[in-house]
């Protein structure tokens, strides 16, 4: 699924909401707005119903003398009950809260976010891989570990995340101009006119392409890391035990059978250690080939 893409600069608390409402900015984009926050009301006509409803009972009470009177009380009791459905009914809920605020960071922050309606197919889709692989190496075990540049991790990943985004909204209005435009059927002076067009878009996208391919490579890195890392607390944890297999193996006397065995686990603990430096360098070489300001 995709997430909506906002631009690093803009405050963390509104970009955590532009991204959780990407249905309710198209909707607003669309010309949507939200009911007006002006707190319960009853309709003047159902007011003057409920008066003339209640105001028998008060009547009976003051002939009777007895304000607990069966009759008053019911239809004290239906009216406050009207009263009650009406105030849930029109009590602005948190969703209608939230909407308001919604609205503004809308209008205010117009252009540094983008919506799945921003892309086309083509673009969706490298859109979602680039966030999968950004979402991958931001969730890993060796970020959380601090064994990547986790900081730079932060600020660079969503930085090129709003890049690449940027790059593929104008990508997509571009086709669907190029397409607009051949509509219809092409003259040959049209075609050859359009054609070095056609190839300034193939060249653009190839360009975003491998910028994502460079971020799947890193999070490659970063998976491999991850194992590595998984399986070497694994085999630590072995290790901890060993000296009781060793007293057991002493004690059954099956020392001469399961000792080397048991003694590969110090040997396959250091190729741990090995595989997960080995990682950890590769990744961090991954990351090399994206910093750097993107360019514009």
């Amino acid at each position: 699924m995709h997430r909506v893409v906002v631009d690093p600069e803009v405050p963390a608390d509104v970009a955590d909401l532009l991204r959780r409402n990407g249905p309710l900015l198209y909707r607003l984009r669309s010309g949507w707005r939200p009911r007006p926050q002006d707190g319960p009301r009853i309709p003047p006509a159902l007011s003057v119903a409920l008066g003339g409803t209640a105001a028998p009972g008060f009547v009976m009470a003051l002939l009777t003398g007895d304000p607990l009177h069966p009759f008053f009380l019911s239809l004290a009791s239906i009216y406050l009950g009207i009263l009650a459905c009406v105030y849930i009914a029109r009590k602005p809920s948190p969703l209608d809260a939230e909407a308001h605020v919604l609205r503004r960071h809308f209008e205010h922050y117009a252009g540094h976010y983008l919506i799945l309606e921003d892309f086309d197919y083509g673009a969706r889709e490298l859109l979602g891989r680039a966030q999968r692989a950004i979402d991958h190496v931001l969730r890993s075990q060796v970020n959380a570990a601090g064994m990547l540049d986790s900081v730079r991790n932060a600020v660079m990943l969503p930085a090129e995340e709003w890049e690449i985004a940027r790059l593929l909204t104008r990508l997509s209005g571009l086709r669907a101009r190029h397409r607009h435009l051949g509509r219809g059927g092409r003259a040959p002076e049209v075609a050859a006119a359009m054609a070095p067009l056609e190839r300034a878009l193939a060249a653009s996208e190839a360009a975003v392409v491998a910028r994502v391919e460079a971020l799947e490579r890193y999070a490659t890195h970063v998976a491999q890391a991850d194992r590595a890392l998984l399986s070497q607390g694994q085999i630590e944890a072995l290790r901890a035990h060993l000296p009781e297999y060793e007293q057991l193996v002493a004690e059954t006397g099956a020392a001469r059978f399961l000792a080397p065995e048991i003694g590969h686990l110090s040997a396959e603990a250091d190729h741990l250690r090995r595989a997960l430096r080995d990682s950890v360098r590769s990744a961090h070489e991954a990351f090399r080939h994206l910093d750097g300001p993107p360019p514009r």
